[in-house]
């Protein structure tokens, strides 16, 4: 098969787009071998244009037929659309696709006897029901529920679900024509629950609406629950033994309704959020940040220019100014923790120095939520360290009313980096596990020509010898034979940066690293933002583009 570079402009016209993904897992718990087929078994019946990914994974397009499907008004029908994606499949920890043959075999029961579908998986056909489906009339099973609550919200650099929307699985996808849309559908949900040929048929139709966009209506054993939308984020809620109120949950907006996002950032240092928005597609019509760190205004300033509004002192935001500069969908921050966490000894904790700080957060917080009786949907986030005091930690808790969630980048990143989160973003506390362009260990992080010691750092600060590594502290890199310290490059790597993000206005090594020393890291807040597309507008994805460019211009 002939290959085309990523750059090379497409003289076709209508085109579906195939692609080859493969899903990440540990090294450790990888089966040796996968039930899913081989990528050689499903070959396309079309010319495929083939490109080059990151990973040496290949992306082709087919044509798709010109066939068009009237939807009576219910969402704009798109000019262009990638449709259908070909994924050599891994499973994600433990978990395999359970075996076809059974889900065939049980659906084919409930058409032919009329059985309730709502007593089978509908992921692999089991009676061993653990919970509903929340978007399908069915069940989940123990396994194919964790799996689901792992892989819903995971993204592809296409802007699209790496999995399929029924089963969280899935070899090859075809992906809805709706532009606002980023749901996929395998072959097996659609062969099986639908009618044998369905995934062929729909190839041919362009654009496909996909079933959740569309007026909803039952298509063979697969049925649209009408309350879906609200059904999936009560799945994702913080259901757990709380000692507070969930939190109120809001329905997912329909595809065709959802607006740019407005975001209020506090604390915002170098334009982490902003960026994370950026890569995940999200159109963004305002962002406005506060930050008083010269060189943190600097770096964002260069990498994103005039696209984030910077605003003043957070302690001098009034009320008055954030009704202008609002109503805000989206508003995140984490105070400074250098008198919250107790690795300083001279920490002055939660009323004192800057521990105050989080006090603002909260005032700014309740200014912006909206009343009981708006429905316009209003997410928050509030990170700080895990390392603080009890009476510091507690406190946080009886003001923001909620409990906590503990992220540590090392389970998406070579770096540890464990912090706690507070909010109401759906799916928050989802399993945390790597997307196809996290980088896993510090190997790959390094510039060419240097060895790794270790796989995994311990957590990168502001301090220069947090970059040393065990007890008796040693370099982390080795470089012609010779010890070395991570260098700012691979620093930024190690974060999810682009390369030379903070490379402006001739600052050196140690403001850099004390600027990045004290971000977020980007994969661990890509996946707590992940499930906003839902509720939020994203742009159309251009398939050529890799989300390893920078985004805006950045360095």
């Amino acid at each position: 098969m002939g290959s085309k570079s990523a750059d090379a402009p497409n003289d076709e016209t209508k085109t579906n787009q195939l692609k080859t993904k493969r899903r990440r897992q540990p090294l450790s718990s990888r089966p040796d071998e996968l039930s899913a087929s081989s990528s050689q078994d499903a070959a396309p019946t079309t010319p495929r244009r083939v490109k080059k990914r990151r990973w040496g994974q290949e992306k082709g397009e087919g044509s798709g037929g010109g066939s068009e499907r009237r939807n009576d008004g219910l969402v704009d029908i798109p000019t262009y659309k990638p449709k259908t994606s070909h994924k050599i499949e891994e499973a994600a920890g433990d978990y395999v696709q359970p075996d076809q043959n059974d889900r065939e075999a049980a659906i084919r029961s409930i058409k032919q006897q009329g059985l309730d579908i709502e007593a089978f998986c509908l992921c692999c056909g089991t009676t061993d029901i653990e919970t509903p489906h929340p978007l399908f009339r069915g069940g989940l099973c123990q396994r194919c529920k964790d799996n689901f609550t792992e892989t819903l919200f995971h993204y592809d650099e296409d802007g699209y679900q790496s999995y399929c929307t029924i089963c969280c699985y899935g070899m090859e996808v075809i992906m809805c024509g709706n532009d606002s849309c980023c749901r996929s559908f395998c072959l097996n949900c659609l062969d099986i629950l639908v009618d044998p040929g369905t995934f062929d048929s729909l190839k041919e139709t362009d654009p496909w609406i996909c079933y959740l966009c569309q007026p909803l209506a039952a298509h063979g054993a697969l049925k649209p629950r009408k309350d879906w939308s609200v059904r999936v984020q009560e799945f994702f809620a913080n259901n757990s033994d709380m000692e507070f109120e969930p939190h109120r949950v809001y329905p997912s907006i329909p595809a065709n309704r959802r607006r740019p996002l407005r975001v209020l950032s506090l604390f915002d240092g170098i334009g982490t959020g902003y960026l994370v928005l950026k890569d995940l597609g999200f159109k963004v019509d305002k962002y406005f940040a506060s930050e008083i760190c010269e060189d943190s205004l600097a770096v964002t300033r260069i990498n994103h220019e005039t696209r984030i509004t910077h605003v003043d002192d957070v302690r001098f935001i009034t009320k008055e100014q954030l009704t202008k500069w609002g109503p805000f969908d989206l508003l995140i921050g984490g105070s400074p923790c250098n008198d919250l966490s107790i690795v300083n000894p001279y920490r002055k904790g939660i009323y004192e120095g800057s521990g105050r700080l989080f006090f603002e957060y909260y005032r700014i917080l309740h200014l912006l939520k909206p009343r009981e009786d708006d429905p316009r949907p209003f997410f928050w986030m509030f990170e700080n360290v895990v390392w603080m005091n009890r009476h510091d930690k507690l406190n946080i808790f009886l003001f923001i009313v909620c409990n906590k969630l503990m992220a540590d980048a090392v389970k998406v990143s070579p770096a540890h980096r464990a912090r706690y989160f507070w909010g109401n973003i759906p799916g928050m506390n989802r399993p945390m596990t790597p997307s196809q362009k996290d980088k896993l260990n510090l190997q790959q992080c390094l510039e060419t020509g240097r060895e790794a010691r270790f796989t995994k750092v311990k957590t990168i600060t502001t301090q220069p010898n947090s970059l040393k590594q065990g007890k008796v502290p040693i370099c982390p890199v080795i470089e012609n034979g010779k010890d070395d310290n991570l260098w700012i490059t691979e620093i930024e790597t190690i974060f999810g940066f682009p390369k030379h993000y903070t490379d402006v206005r001739n600052m050196n090594r140690k403001e850099r690293q004390k600027v990045l020393g004290k971000s977020w890291s980007v994969p661990v807040i890509r996946h707590l933002f992940a499930p906003l597309k839902d509720y939020f507008a994203c742009e159309e994805m251009n398939s050529s583009s890799a989300s390893s460019s920078p985004p805006d211009g950045s360095h």
